[in-house]
């Protein structure tokens, strides 16, 4: 083991300074080239802008599991005992997973949008088809493989909701290209939701924030409440017929009353107490109807979820990237270590 220990040889940095010092010159030419060549590659490169939701979502259970929740949270899991604590079947730590599904997508390809010159109006679908810029290798390349092969044109216009059964290549790669895009993240410490959209044109990354939390909000919402919604709609309807009904004994009981009104014989005496009796029944069962459908609207109510939104959509001003000069002395940096090594071989040999 002390064998090899010494014949370990430290590096000597001022020997290699030296005879990297010789080719200097080589320097000169090669680090201010790939600078430049990198940076203005780099122009080519669309820039793209980011836009940022966040949203707490509002989270069940007694104010004693909260108090344990929010301890958890500080040792980063309290997303772990909102789940095990929570009934539904779609909490907030998969919120990532519905925003990235292919239906989710499709409820966004059909978002009105408008960039912030306003010279492209039109839905998401079309916008990611057909408005996209990219680099000038990128439409030299796509030009070649045009015309080396045919593709069916694209006859949906983005107007209604798609479906995802049977979509085309094109279209997955369009839905692909929406989910890089649009993305969605739930920290565990903090139980927040964060919708981060990233486009070309600041007005459109924004517009599709909001509209994503907006169809995040509603897909929750509509999960949480499909139940009592179903059971509102019952007693709605139930509601509705018994007082139809209620309101047809008690037209057919004030006929009979009325067309009997100086009779004594206990026949129609007996027929109006008959009437009397089916309007008294059909109040009742109105007034039960009446009285579960109210307490199907607290129901309803009740459960309707609440989200807090932290962060609302804004158009961002600066771009999010790519960052052309951080990327370019990157490069520069790379350059200089690869020829180092290049040159420190070539002298060894």
């Amino acid at each position: 083991m002390e064998e090899e220990k010494k014949d370990v040889k430290p590096i000597d940095l001022v020997g290699t300074a030296k005879k990297l010092w010789q080719y200097r010159k080589k320097y000169y030419y090669v680090l201010p080239a790939t600078l430049i060549i990198t940076y203005l590659m780099m122009l080519f490169i669309p820039r793209y802008y980011t836009c940022t939701v966040s949203l707490a979502p509002e989270t069940s259970g007694t104010s004693l599991s909260g108090s344990i929740e929010s301890l958890a949270s500080s040792f980063g899991m309290g997303g772990a005992l909102s789940k095990m604590n929570s009934t539904d079947a779609i909490y907030a730590e998969i919120y990532p997973e519905v925003v990235a599904s292919k239906n989710f997508i499709a409820e966004l390809m059909t978002v009105d949008i408008k960039t912030k010159d306003g010279d492209i109006q039109c839905n998401y679908y079309t916008y990611l088809r057909d408005k996209q810029k990219t680099a000038w290798w990128n439409q030299a390349i796509g030009a070649v493989l045009e015309m080396l092969k045919s593709t069916p044109k694209d006859t949906y216009d983005g107007k209604e909701k798609l479906s995802v059964f049977n979509l085309t290549k094109l279209q997955t790669e369009l839905f692909g290209l929406a989910q890089n895009k649009i993305v969605c993240r739930y920290d565990k410490k903090t139980d927040i939701v964060s919708i981060v959209v990233k486009d070309q044109d600041p007005l459109v990354s924004a517009i599709m924030a909001d509209a994503t939390c907006s169809r995040l909000q509603e897909f929750i919402t509509n999960y949480r409440t499909n139940k009592a919604r179903i059971d509102f709609e019952h007693y709605q309807n139930l509601t509705k017929k018994s007082k139809e009904e209620y309101e047809e004994a008690q037209r057919r009981y004030a006929a009979c009353a009325d067309a009997n009104t100086n009779v004594v014989l206990a026949t129609y005496r007996t027929r109006v107490e008959n009437l009397e009796n089916d309007m008294q029944t059909k109040y009742n069962v109105y007034t039960a109807m009446n009285t579960q459908l109210q307490a199907a609207a607290a129901k309803l109510q009740e459960v309707t979820p609440a989200f807090t939104v932290i962060e609302s959509a804004s158009v961002p001003v600066k771009p999010a990237g790519p960052k052309r000069m951080i990327i370019s002395i990157a490069m520069m940096m790379l350059a200089f270590f690869v020829l180092s090594v290049k040159l420190l071989l070539k002298k060894e040999s």
